[in-house]
């Protein structure tokens, strides 16, 4: 375990580095890059190997005297490590070109160092075994991540993104606090293995509070409002980073107080399984309707939050039911998908920072036909829409379908869970759905089509270190969905130390991974083949060339393509009672009517009701009682005075 500490040290160290060295712009960019990168490699080389063992290890230490910081791997730890230590040197690498701005060179030297302290903080989250280390790596983790959403903080925008996200880290950290103390009051101690110990009654309040607790990080519906806001104001490696990996410590923390708590109470896994399928399909809804591509892009992280949350939930529903298959696949198919999500989300990030980097825009009505301007970004864009559609043979597919396989072992459960059972799966099919239509009006506006913008008509391909990313990133979703086998194993190994799992022989769901493994490979082999075909039966033909889209017209114009309203209105209106729709039509009266408008604006019902039920009433109550605010001193102190006797009454 004393690898993972050094791991830890040498990526800090990479951090220091960057911001001592920010006056060297290149070098410094080229050190903190490297060191934090080899910290990583470090982390990695002792995760892989012990996760394959199943080795656990304790090991603790007194600080300052005053309290006592544990730590504790297991299987699970070691699982959400890999996401930790293998996804910030691809996003790392990708800043070099993406961070090319030198007159930003201080600004990007505090990047790099929060960056690293981010990376550290999230490795000490899943490593923690008490409540003091947890709450002091999960409050690190916060800090730093605030500071890298501020980083254009300049703009007004993103600087009320950055303290929206800061309310929500720290309203979230206020919950962990109360579920703990409420624990300490039972055990009288901070150690994670005395959760077993309180009364039954009491464990299901504690995991209600701590799951809205670890939702806000990870975004679960209404809990998700920061990440839209946020993800688009961060540097689009950070968003990758955040969305990523980061939310996914919410997810670490939901199933460790589960596995902690111990507890047999069927409620929590039908909360934890409702709470997956409206998070998922709600999430999914608001991405089909949003235009600016990184919002839509953290919405779909909140669809795919959900969707992990599914997995958890049937696998925690098959512990109550004592249906060890479900059980099994329920959590791996949540693990599966944790990976699959740090990979072709970043990919997604990245793509769209490239597009923002070179066309200086996100609204996707301003893009179109970047797939010739910009082919590389396109095609590892295209790729990895579509392994988080979840369609084969890309990774997304993968992990949606061990959740499936999980549902289905649970279809011979009785009243509630049956029907629970058979909501999720309706509910991962209409996701699945509509994430396909997401992505296609993303890919189908941006990317294909023609330029509606002069910006995106002059965009050129992104640099080199940010093309070498996408391009690993875009393979690693193909090679998931192509020889999955290695992967599901790492998976099934994630939950090795699960007592629920324990024994549960899976060499029959092999045989059918490895079916689903060929079958991909046969689906490659003749796309590449129908490929070489068409380019040699093409070779010697005249090809013309034109506008796309022309619709058969003489004279077409990019104002006759499908804009991104349009094409998602259908959809979104289906779902009008949880998403208020404003629409705005000019109307036409006229024979020959000249210029009129369409367009249509979603609210989000969790930000609206916030803002109609919490923000404007506790704004109107702080403004009545600005009396209070007279700049007398003396009267300051006899506020304090009064505040003194008031707590000393109560106790």
């Amino acid at each position: 375990m004393d690898t993972l500490f050094v791991s830890i040290a040498v990526i800090i160290a990479g951090g220091v580095a960057g911001l001592l060295l920010y006056r060297q712009f290149t070098l410094m960019k080229l050190v903190a890059i490297a060191t934090t990168s080899a910290g990583c490699g470090i982390g990695l080389f002792f995760t892989l190997p012990n996760l394959f063992s199943s080795a656990a290890y304790t090991v603790s230490y007194n600080w300052l005297h005053v309290c006592n910081l544990a730590f504790s791997i297991d299987s699970v730890s070691l699982f959400f490590l890999i996401p930790i230590f293998v996804i910030p040197p691809l996003a790392l690498i990708y800043s070099f070109h993406y961070l090319e701005n030198s007159a930003k060179k201080f600004r990007a030297g505090v990047n790099y160092f929060f960056f690293s302290v981010l990376v550290a903080s999230m490795a000490l989250v899943v490593m923690s075994a008490n409540m003091i280390t947890f709450l002091l790596a999960w409050e690190l983790m916060s800090l730093s991540s605030f500071f890298l959403v501020m980083y254009d903080y300049e703009v007004e925008s993103n600087r009320k993104a950055g303290y929206l996200y800061f309310i929500f880290a720290q309203g979230g950290a206020m919950l962990l606090f109360a579920a703990f103390a409420l624990i300490y009051s039972h055990t009288a101690s901070f150690d994670f293995t005395s959760f077993a110990t309180i009364p039954d009654q009491v464990k299901l309040y504690v995991f209600i509070i701590a799951f809205l607790g670890f939702g806000s990080k990870a975004g679960i519906f209404p809990l998700h409002i920061w990440l839209p806001k946020a993800h688009p104001a961060a540097p689009s490696h950070i968003s990758a980073i955040m969305s990523g990996v980061m939310i996914k410590m919410g997810i670490y923390g939901i199933f460790r107080i589960y596995l902690l708590l111990d507890t047999p109470t069927p409620l929590i896994g039908q909360i934890v399984l409702v709470t997956g399928m409206v998070t998922g399909i709600l999430g999914v809804v608001y991405a089909l309707a949003k235009q600016d591509i990184k919002s839509m892009l953290a919405y779909s992280s909140v669809e795919n939050i959900g969707i992990i949350l599914i997995g958890l939930g049937i696998g925690m529903v098959g512990v109550s039911e004592q249906n060890q298959a479900m059980a099994f696949f329920g959590f791996a198919g949540a693990m599966m998908h944790v990976f699959n999500h740090s990979i072709f989300k970043s990919l997604l990030f990245m793509g769209a920072g490239a597009v923002l980097h070179k066309t200086k825009t996100k609204n996707i009505e301003e893009l179109g036909g970047l797939m010739k301007r910009m082919p590389f970004t396109g095609r590892t864009f295209l790729v990895g829409s579509v392994a988080i559609s979840g369609l084969p043979p890309f990774s997304g597919f993968i992990g949606e379908f061990l959740i499936y396989y999980g549902a289905f072992q649970g279809l011979s459960s009785q009243k509630l869970p049956f029907i629970l059972i058979v909501l999720s799966i309706v509910s991962l099919a209409v996701i699945g759905g509509l994430a396909a239509a997401c992505f296609t009006k993303v890919v189908g506006l941006a990317f294909l089509g023609e330029p509606r913008t002069e910006n995106a008509a002059n965009a050129k391909e992104c640099g080199m270190s940010m093309r070498l990313v996408m391009g690993v990133m875009a393979l690693a979703c193909l090679a998931v969905g192509v020889l999955p086998e290695p992967f599901v194993n790492l998976a099934f190994l994630g939950i090795a130390n699960i007592q629920t799992a324990a024994g549960f022989s899976t060499a029959s769901f092999i045989v059918i991974i490895r079916n689903i493994s060929q079958t991909a490979a046969l689906f490659i082999g003749i796309f590449i083949l129908v490929s070489i075909l068409r380019k040699v039966l093409y070779a010697r033909k005249e090809i013309g060339s034109g506008g796309t889209w022309g619709c058969g017209f003489t004279q077409p114009t990019v104002r006759m393509q499908y804009t991104g309203a349009s094409y998602a209105d259908e959809m979104v209106s289906f779902f009008k009672p949880f998403v208020p729709i404003t629409t705005l039509y000019s109307g036409i009266r006229e024979i020959f009517p000249g210029q009129t408008t369409w367009s249509i604006r979603v609210a989000d019902i969790a930000e609206s009701n916030y803002q109609r039920f919490l923000t404007t009433p506790l704004l109107n109550f702080v403004t009545r009682m600005k009396w209070i605010q007279h700049g007398n001193i003396q009267l300051y102190i006899g506020y304090i005075i009064v505040a003194i006797v008031v707590l000393l009454l109560f106790l």
